[in-house]
């Protein structure tokens, strides 16, 4: 399946585990489902002008909670583990 660059990234998964990660040169992402590894790449190094290692994604899978004594269905997404180039970083602060 075919998207555009700004299509396949999400947004940024800000998280205690993810800022921990940032040590080690890599950053954490919501991508699009269908994507796949390198079209995750190509877009990042679009956006940010940045070099990519390595990719590692994650299907994180949807959930049934109990809202108010209905049922609710919190749906799933994509995670992508980007690691970049040492030296290199992704500052999430400023935006895109």
């Amino acid at each position: 399946m075919k998207f555009n660059y700004l299509d396949t990234i999400i947004s940024p998964n800000i998280t205690e585990k993810s800022t921990s990660l940032s040590e080690f040169n890599k950053v954490v992402f919501k991508v699009h489902k269908g994507a796949n590894k390198k079209s995750i790449k190509k877009s990042i190094e679009k956006i940010f002008k940045v070099n990519v290692i390595k990719i590692n994604t994650i299907n994180i899978k949807g959930k049934t909670k109990l809202v108010r004594n209905k049922k609710a269905h919190k749906p799933g997404y994509k995670k992508a583990i980007v690691t970049l180039k040492k030296g290199q970083s992704i500052d999430l602060a400023t935006g895109i």
